[in-house]
């Protein structure tokens, strides 16, 4: 029996299938089977199914208790190989790789729809047009023989087979969801925020600071509406264009620390106070809808709930379940240690394979001990800050490191010259050149906006790695970032690919990803052996992404009962 099969859902609950020989061929006839759950039940040693799309197909098996080992996503394959072919903006739907394989008109691809609280059970409602399965096979043979002829054929198979790896796992993450006890975040809430006032209005703390807020300024000022805050500090002398924190704390006024105590509670009234626990959290978990690969860089996002920006003090409410613990795991130091191997620098990958500790290490070498000016330098190297006491850093860990630095110096001349740029398993961003905004745009990729004020810390305002840009120096800039967190983002999907298939033989359930950090539920007893599981899964991501290298992935692990014990 093979152990390569498609399947194609029916419109009546069924399935088509063919079970595929090496060349991604039929190698029997299509079946057709009354109910598509017990199509794949019944096919257990079946390794990988190719379909259409994860999100059309797995939630509905998992919704029977079906879960399947690996997959092959026709579509989100068809994403990756058209950026690495310079085709941004193309329609990406397997229908559209069907129209343009026989000369047809290229259908449009289905508007992005909108989240909407409290209906996780409608998240993955099928998009796009259904293929029969004849028809999708045409398409999947094609993109066979178009990775064959990438740059690293290899390596690019790799990409899409952990790319859909990463899309089973976001769809087991939205049905496991996050433990959350609503108890316990209405204490919160209740302790920083006081009553809740008929009507829907401000709390009562809120309307305290507000209260203060207009003593200092003599009127009544509307700290929730920024220019309202402006024109209130224009009037008592004081210029500011803005009502963000770094630039309110450089300014001399009483007005300023309630404003800012005020501006940090709004913010978690808005967007995790009374209501987002309505919507968001059923029977004692948070369903938010992850998307794998939701930015050109890789990086993972949330459809809706704010997942991914959840604050310390709202992180007491995620609490495991009786006998049960959280292991939070976080990457020390992940994007100096990805740009060592993939730029092949003899000493940098010596440094990240033999300390936990990169910056002290970079810092004995080049920055006479200094840690805080290594970490500058290094983080200034991937991010783009060449201006400066960034430009002096950069020269010392030049002569150092010269092979790193040239690595993501060469990356951000391709992105200023309008050349593609790749990760080093191939996922490409799309090129200046051309219209890069609206390719942009309508590949999905968001055009750089303001970073938003909860993201201020550890990042530049002028761009924001997952976005594309226009402008030629800001999108310099982010492709040389984009070849280190884009790389990043591949390690991350292998680690998770490989945590999965461990976690699979335990009663541990993988339950929150970003970007360098992973928490698994587990049972007491299993904690241990998931601390390993979770090194060993490091251990290995690095070593398919990156080859034989020396450069070591550790992380910083706690097992905790409550999210906010882990920092």
């Amino acid at each position: 029996m093979t152990d390569r099969w498609a399947l194609a859902p029916a419109e009546d609950g069924g399935a088509e299938l063919a079970a595929l020989g090496p060349e991604g061929l039929p190698a029997g006839p299509v079946l057709r089977e009354a109910d598509l759950a017990q199509a794949v039940r019944s096919r257990p040693d079946v390794v990988r199914w190719v379909w259409r799309s994860t999100a059309e197909v797995y939630p509905r098996l998992l919704a029977e208790g079906v879960r399947v080992d690996r997959c092959y996503d026709v579509e989100d394959a068809e994403i990756l190989l058209l950026g690495h072919e310079g085709r941004y903006g193309e329609p990406r739907s397997a229908a559209a790789a069907l129209a343009r394989l026989r000369g047809g008109p290229v259908p449009p691809d289905p508007p992005q729809r909108s989240a909407e609280p409290g209906t996780q059970a409608q998240l993955f409602e099928p998009r796009g047009t259904r293929l029969p399965l004849a028809d999708l096979l045409a398409v999947y043979a094609e993109q066979q023989q178009r990775h064959h002829r990438t740059e690293h054929p290899g390596r690019m198979r790799l990409l899409t087979a952990a790319e859909s790896a990463g899309m089973l796992v976001a769809a087991e993450l939205n049905r496991t969801g996050l433990p959350w006890s609503a108890d316990v975040h209405r204490e919160v809430l209740h302790d920083l925020l006081g009553e809740r006032y008929a009507g829907g209005g401000e709390p009562r703390r809120l309307a305290e600071l507000g209260a203060e807020v207009s003593a200092a300024f003599g009127r009544r000022v509307r700290p929730d509406l920024p220019a309202d805050v402006i024109r209130a500090f224009a009037r008592a002398g004081v210029r500011v264009r803005s009502t963000r924190r770094w630039e309110l704390e450089s300014v001399d006024h009483p007005a300023v620390a309630p404003l800012l105590e005020y501006k940090k509670l709004y913010r978690i009234w808005v967007a995790h106070g009374w209501s987002w626990l309505h919507d968001w959290v059923r029977e004692g978990r948070f369903r938010p809808e992850f998307l794998a690969g939701g930015t050109v860089t890789g990086r993972w996002v949330t459809h809706g709930g704010g997942a991914l920006q959840i604050p310390k003090v709202i992180r007491r409410a995620v609490v495991a379940d009786p006998g049960w613990r959280l292991v939070v795991a976080d990457a020390d130091q992940m994007e100096p240690r990805v740009l060592a191997a993939i730029s092949r620098d003899p000493g940098l990958m010596e440094v990240a394979g033999r300390t936990d500790d990169l910056y002290q290490s970079v810092s004995d070498r080049a920055f006479s001990g200094d840690r805080a000016q290594a970490k500058l330098a290094v983080l200034g190297a991937v991010y783009g800050q060449t201006s400066g006491d960034g430009l002096k850093n950069l020269a010392a860990l030049r002569r150092r490191f010269p092979r790193a630095v040239a690595y993501v110096d060469e990356a951000a001349r391709a992105g200023e010259e309008g050349r593609l740029v790749r990760t080093w398993l191939g996922r490409t961003c799309p090129p200046v050149a051309g219209a890069a905004e609206d390719a942009a745009q309508e590949a999905g990729i968001p055009v750089a906006p303001d970073v938003p004020e909860s993201e201020e810390e550890g990042g530049s305002r002028a761009w924001t790695p997952g976005y594309a840009s226009t402008d030629a120096r800001a999108r310099g800039r982010f492709a040389r970032n984009f070849v280190v967190q884009g790389s990043a983002a591949d390690w991350a999907l292998l680690l998770l690919a490989a945590l999965r298939r461990t976690c699979a033989d335990m009663a541990a359930e993988l339950v929150f990803f970003q970007h360098d950090e992973v928490i698994v539920h587990c049972p007491e007893e299993e904690a241990d052996a998931v601390v390993a599981a979770i090194a060993d899964a490091a251990e290995l991501a690095g070593r398919l992404t990156f080859g034989d290298t020396p450069v070591r992935f550790p992380f910083t692990t706690a097992v905790v009962k409550c999210y906010a014990d882990a920092k």
